[in-house]
Formats: C-alpha cells, structure tokens, sequence
C-alpha cells in the first residue's frame, strides 16, 4: 500500500498554524462573529496589537483566514470550511 505523503504533510501544515491558544482563539472568536477587525479582537484578547498582527500573518499564511479592506480597516474572516468544522468540532460541548 502506497501512502501520498504530501496529502498528510498539507493536513499537517494546517494543523500547525492552529496549534497554538492565542490562534485557536482568533478563529473561533471569528467564525462566532462571523469576522471582525483587528481592534475588536484587541479589546477582546487584551493582547498587544501586533501580537494578533503576527497571528494572524500565520493565519493568512496558512490560507486559513482573509482581510477585506474597507477604507482603513480590514475586516478578518475564516475562509476554510474545513477549519470552521474542526473548531465546532474541538469546541463542542
């Protein structure tokens, strides 16, 4: 039996930039919101700015999230499905 291993090491990836409280955190505050900026989820987190900038670089990285730009602001949302079930799943009680 032949194992793809690209197809792990793409779930893998996903995986990692999940894998740490402050990202699993943002996600799910934005499927809950049904996305936010990065403001809001300042006051919401009560972390430093760029902190949540550096997050959600990875995010965006990982295709796991998207900004729209309205003027100034960017409005984040999740932009994998896959992502919104493996939450609601992680999540569930």
């Amino acid at each position: 039996m032949e194992v793809d291993v690209s197809v792990y090491a793409e779930q893998a990836e996903l995986l990692k930039a999940l894998a740490h409280p402050l990202r699993l955190c943002i996600v799910r505050g934005l499927i809950e919101k049904n996305g936010c900026n990065v403001t809001h989820m300042q006051d919401c987190l009560s972390a430093p700015q760029s902190t949540i900038s550096q997050h959600l670089q990875k995010l965006r990285m990982a295709g796991i999230v998207q900004g729209t730009r309205n003027g100034t602001e960017i409005r984040y949302s999740v932009c994998d499905q896959r992502v919104v079930e493996l939450i609601r799943i992680l999540f569930s009680q």
